[in-house]
């Protein structure tokens, strides 16, 4: 059994939507791989492709999200998460969902036999997206604290042993420091650190930790993080993706651009010395924002505040799609399809 659904792209239709995605998310992919197949590492730019998961070929393949139909679309039957439909009359609403029995009698059958994404597989995610809009939701409800000046990266240095062995004291790059390390233990010191963000504090050297003023934690997220953390803003990617191919990938890719833009900045506002390093895809130079000074501040702040801005409608619209998957009915049990595992 499957469940058919009445929106339905030919062809051409979601051919054309895969070639837009693919040339957007080009911009950033190509580069990167470009780079790797030289051996070559990017100190801000690699992040988003190795600390997040997802790699650069699962980015750049597109998905129409739960609730469409792909016709003609052999490729995507074996795709994690994707099932054959059959095709039926149009229905009042993506909601309305019809239990058909799919019966293949002939290869040219099989290739024009609509492919989707199954309920099985949506209703195996249902974990996932109730967590997932747990977290959000909460962070929504917050105001943006826009007082943080990105000093947790300055304290993931601060007394740090280059030469330790110890994960915990060992330097997050293998870059100088732009201010030497006695200034930089300096600056950490003389500010309150508010860092609010687990993935960020976690990595907090041991000296660092008792300084933040707060203490989340992996299991209590929801209870800490806000909408003016750079993290916060570049983990709306890692979780568009994780909800992939539930979602469309025109979100996934909104979500990305912003984690694009929010780790230039945290990685200028960092205390590394990362001089004659370009960005892309403008072939900018890499310049620092001087947090220690007032003017440094105010420029974070600002592009801080525009970055808040920015993922709030990303934010609402990845808790929509949580909503919208988590009202389908699930499957019945006597349905045995399973989701097939992406090769």
């Amino acid at each position: 059994m499957t469940y058919a659904l009445s929106v339905t792209l030919s062809r051409a239709e979601w051919s054309e939507r895969a070639r837009a995605h693919a040339d957007r998310v080009d911009v950033w992919i190509q580069p990167h791989l470009a780079r790797r197949l030289r051996g070559e590492k990017h100190p801000v730019h690699d992040f988003l492709f190795t600390y997040y998961s997802q790699r650069p070929t699962a980015l750049r393949r597109w998905h129409p999200g739960y609730g469409v139909q792909l016709a003609d679309a052999p490729e995507y039957a074996a795709l994690k998460g994707y099932s054959r439909a059959s095709p039926v009359a149009p229905a009042s609403s993506l909601d309305e969902l019809v239990e058909t029995p799919v019966t293949i009698s002939s290869l040219d059958e099989l290739v024009e036999t609509p492919v989707t994404i199954s309920q099985r597989y949506l209703d195996s995610q249902r974990p996932v997206l109730e967590r997932i809009r747990t977290l959000l939701a909460a962070t929504l409800g917050r105001p943006a604290n826009l007082g943080c000046f990105g000093l947790h990266e300055w304290a993931m240095v601060y007394r740090g042993n280059p030469a330790a062995s110890g994960a915990e004291n060992a330097m997050r790059h293998d870059w100088p420091l732009r201010l030497g390390g006695p200034a930089t233990d300096e600056v950490v010191e003389n500010h309150r650190i508010g860092c609010s963000h687990f993935d960020a504090f976690r990595f907090f050297t041991e000296p660092a930790r008792p300084l933040n003023t707060l203490h989340p934690g992996r299991e209590d997220r929801p209870d800490f993080e806000q909408p003016g953390c750079l993290h916060a803003g570049m983990d709306l990617y890692k979780h568009a993706f994780r909800l992939t191919p539930l979602i469309p990938s025109e979100l996934v890719a909104d979500a990305f651009a912003l984690a694009w833009d929010i780790r230039i900045l945290d990685m200028r506002a960092a205390p590394y010395d990362f001089t004659g390093v370009t960005l892309d895809p403008t072939g900018e130079p890499w310049s620092p924002v001087s947090i220690e000074t007032a003017e440094g501040k105010a420029t974070y702040a600002a592009a801080q505040r525009g970055f808040a801005e920015r993922g709030a409608p990303i934010r609402e619209r990845l808790v929509a799609e949580c909503d919208r998957l988590l009202a389908q009915p699930p499957a019945p049990e006597a349905d045995g399809e399973q989701a097939h595992a992406e090769t």
